[in-house]
Formats: C-alpha cells, sequence, structure tokens
C-alpha cells in the first residue's frame, strides 16, 4: 500500500453524534431549571420554524410528543396551508393568466429599450412591411435566374425548372452548347432554392 492511501485510511472520523454533542458542549438545556446539555434542536412556533431551541434529549421527547404544527388552525386554514404546500406557497395562476402583455398596446413596468417585445424602430418598421415571405439575398437572386417572382411556390419553381432545362439543354438543341452556362445558372438556382428549404 502506497503512503497516499495509507494516510487517508489513517484519518480519524468522528461520527455525526460525537460531532453533534462536542457542538452543544457549552450549551444548557433551554428549559428553565433543567442542567442537562442541550443536544437537540426543535422549532420555537409554528410561524419560526428557522428559528430553534436547544432541548436536552428528555425535553425534546416532550416537545415531539406535544407538538402539533395545525394546533388553533380550522380545517379550511388547514386544507389552505396544504395545498399552498405544493407550490411551496409561492403565487401562482393559471396557464394563460397574468402573463406579461407584449406589443404596441402593452402597459405595464416591462421596459424593452431593444426593441424585442414590439417596442420600436424596429418593430415600426416591420408594421410598415407587407406582410409575406422573407427571403434572403440568395434565395432572391435564384428567383431572379428562373425568372420568377419573390411570392412565387414550390410547384412554380419546379415548373420553371423543367421547363429551362429543357430549353437550354444542349440535346434539345441539336447538340449546340452555346446555353451551357445558362443551363448551369439555372441548376445552381434550383439547388439553392432546394438546399435552402424553399417553400
Amino acid at each position: 500500500m502506497n503512503e497516499t492511501a495509507r494516510f487517508v485510511y489513517d484519518i480519524p472520523v468522528k461520527p455525526r453524534s460525537t460531532l453533534r454533542r462536542e457542538a452543544a458542549a457549552g450549551r444548557a438545556c433551554a428549559v428553565k431549571g433543567c442542567a442537562d446539555r442541550g443536544e437537540y434542536r426543535a422549532p420555537k412556533s409554528r410561524e419560526r420554524l428557522d428559528d430553534y431551541q436547544w432541548l436536552c434529549l428528555n425535553h425534546v421527547r416532550v416537545h415531539n410528543t406535544s407538538w402539533d404544527f395545525f394546533a388553533g388552525m380550522s380545517d379550511a386554514e388547514i386544507a389552505t396551508y396544504i395545498q399552498g404546500n405544493v407550490t411551496g406557497h409561492r403565487p401562482t395562476w393559471a396557464l394563460g393568466e397574468k402573463t406579461a402583455k407584449t406589443g404596441p398596446d402593452a402597459t405595464g413596468p416591462l421596459r424593452d429599450s431593444f426593441g424585442l417585445f414590439g417596442r420600436g424602430k424596429a418593430y415600426d418598421r416591420m408594421l410598415q412591411e407587407e406582410p409575406g415571405r422573407h427571403l434572403s439575398r440568395l434565395q432572391r437572386d435564384a428567383l431572379a435566374a428562373l425568372d420568377l417572382e419573390d411570392d412565387a411556390s414550390l410547384n412554380d419553381v419546379k415548373a420553371r425548372y423543367k421547363e429551362l432545362v429543357k430549353r437550354f439543354h444542349p440535346d434539345a438543341n441539336g447538340g449546340d452548347r452555346s446555353c451551357e452556362e445558362q443551363l448551369k445558372r439555372v441548376i445552381r438556382a434550383y439547388r439553392t432554392l432546394k438546399a435552402s428549404n424553399f417553400a
């Protein structure tokens, strides 16, 4: 066995109960007149669950047997509390209610300096543009190569592609290769639109 492994196993580990007793060595039981050490913590009240008192073993047993978290609460208050435990007593609402409103009619404390939610110059420009398809420069160039408008459908593209391939292919022109560059341009345009999922 090497030195490192031996060193790891030689570290004494105290049980948790011993550590708790050592930590409570100077702490007396919170019950008046009790001379025992307060080794066990117990909440002071239902309203202050994070505020503990330290008790000896006998007094913590008495505390635990007499502790009733719901003492003094009505059945309706108990049901409300239990229901609130489901969400950790945080506010909740039904889906679709109390959501943030966005857009030009939004009101409230939402501050949108960059116009991400519908305010600002970019949003105003978008409202002024005609609704429809937004094409990239490559898609527009490809449609122009096929002599089609921006609103052309996928079926229009396929039909125009077939028509132009038949027109410019050397086999359709008696072996004449003078239209070969136009044919390459049509094929590139069709592949561009096909690769960009044009619809």
